[in-house]
């Protein structure tokens, strides 16, 4: 007779706590931030190409300079606010953020 063993399954926050950090932390926050951002990356990206746009027409309809849009696609860091919301607003795109209030 076989017996089957019972292997323990994690959910996924319960490995990042394992392996990242708890969520508070500094790792965990960085790791989130960072995360988002490569996320607000690819989204760029990919409506950019769909929009049929090269990087220096969007550039053209945001107010900037393509290097500042091959930037932002990348080597996402801290870039403002404003800049993100206009690259959406050109690229056709509503850019909604999620705020919540910490303890």
């Amino acid at each position: 007779m076989r017996h089957k063993s019972k292997l323990k399954t994690y959910s996924l926050d319960e490995i990042k706590d394992s392996v990242i950090g708890k969520r508070g932390t500094y790792s965990r926050e960085w790791y989130e931030k960072k995360l988002q951002m490569e996320i607000v990356r690819d989204y760029n990206k990919m409506l950019h190409k769909k929009r049929n746009l090269t990087q220096e027409k969007l550039g053209k309809l945001v107010g900037v300079q393509k290097a500042q849009i091959s930037k932002m696609q990348n080597y996402p860091k801290s870039e403002r606010f404003d800049t993100i919301s206009n690259v959406f607003s050109a690229l056709n795109a509503e850019l909604v953020f999620d705020i919540k209030m910490k303890d």
